[in-house]
């Protein structure tokens, strides 16, 4: 585990993050997609605690209903907690470190963060966790972090859920570290307030052997983004997929770097995007092969459709490359529905609302499929077809 600092180290981290943090602009390449107006309006100062915990019924409509350690925050902060490999992150404060390559924002979550959870599983051990972040705050911020290690051989699935109601700032930061040969499926739902602005990031080590398979299913927030970046060991397998599905004016963006640091090593990457009125959707995904990472195979694919002639998406795959023994692809398609097979429908009987909706369905379950775990799964399309009545 990372080892601690002392109080007065601590401190001195925290001040120097905070120091650092500079609200990014479209000047910087990471960020010129990602419209961060809203943020520059408002202020979100750390949410005051002892909000309420969301209803059973709320617990129950953001769990996948599978056996798991539960954890609930409310604000940022831990609410309720069930599990032997779980810890409260405000008892282990002294792990907080600022965090590379994640960014601006990942700075200003070491300055603020004041609670969240550690994931340790020993080696060979085996855990499924469900974690729910809920927001509940006026004009305030909930600054969280997740620390997540695997030892080696040990397999675990975190399914991680963010909802809430009312006009909050969430800012939550994941470092995972996996030992060889150890495997983590990740699933996330952002599904956060209509007013609610969600900035999130992962950072993953994956050792030699080990796997990492990350989705993450965007459909709440009026600005969302969603960070991952993940560096191979040598044979280590990475597959990161997901899918935003945005209507109104909301603003999201799905950016991936996976560094292939080792040979041998797998990447494989699908994101779709479902846009309609005026919202924006953003990938921007690189993987970058270094010079001794020969036998390289890596694919990356981003889709979207758009159902709005004032919808809009911005896409920017990018490999670069430095290994000459490799196998790698990167594409990115940006259309309409199928008039043909909308009028296949129709002539079957079918209404148009009907129609379309059937057909946007089709495109986003398909990458919902890849999730391997059933339940998880289950989950997603659950939320999914949710997303899908209500623009009905």
């Amino acid at each position: 585990m990372i080892a601690p600092l002392k109080q007065d180290a601590l401190i001195a981290t925290r001040e120097a993050a905070a120091r650092r943090f500079v609200l990014p602009t479209r000047r910087d390449e990471p960020w010129r997609f990602t419209d961060l107006r809203t943020l520059e309006k408002s202020l979100f100062p750390p949410a005051a605690p002892g909000a309420d915990a969301p209803s059973a019924a709320v617990q129950a409509a953001y769990s996948s209903g599978a056996p798991a350690q539960r954890v609930v925050l409310v604000n940022g902060r831990v609410a309720a907690i069930q599990g032997a490999h779980v810890a409260r992150l405000a008892e282990r404060l002294e792990l907080v470190r600022e965090i590379d390559d994640l960014g601006p924002f990942a700075a200003l979550n070491t300055a603020f963060v004041e609670d969240g959870i550690v994931i340790s599983l020993p080696a060979g051990a085996s855990e499924r966790i469900e974690i729910l972040h809920w927001g509940a705050a006026e004009s305030a911020g909930a600054y969280t972090r997740v620390l997540v290690e695997l030892g080696a051989g040990a397999e675990a699935t975190l399914v991680e859920s963010f909802a809430g109601t009312g006009n909050y700032f969430g800012n939550v930061i994941a470092a995972i570290r996996l030992g060889e040969k150890a495997r983590l499926r990740h699933v996330t739902l952002q599904d956060e307030a209509g007013a609610a602005v969600h900035l999130g990031a992962v950072k993953a080590d994956v050792a030699e052997g080990a796997e990492y398979e990350a989705f993450v299913l965007m459909l709440g927030a009026r600005l969302s983004r969603h960070d991952l970046v993940a560096c191979l060991g040598k044979g280590a397998r990475c597959a990161i997929n997901g899918a935003y599905l945005l209507r109104g004016q909301q603003e999201a963006t799905i950016a991936t770097f996976v560094d292939h640091a080792a040979p041998c090593a797998q990447t494989s990457e699908v994101v779709k995007g479902v846009v309609d009125d005026r919202a924006h959707g953003v990938f921007q995904g690189k993987i970058r092969v270094r010079s001794d990472a020969q036998k390289t195979d890596a694919h990356q694919l981003n889709r979207n459709l758009l159902l709005s002639p004032r919808a809009a998406v911005d896409t920017k795959p990018e490999l670069e490359i430095y290994a000459d023994d490799v196998k790698c692809s990167h594409g990115a398609t940006v259309g309409d529905l199928d008039e043909a097979q909308l009028f296949y429908l129709r002539s079957r009987g079918i209404p148009e609302p009907e129609a379309r909706r059937i057909l946007v369905e089709a495109f986003a379950v398909d990458v919902v499929d890849l999730v391997a775990d059933a339940p998880a799964r289950d989950y997603l399309m659950r939320h999914l077809g949710r997303w899908l009545e209500s623009g009905r």
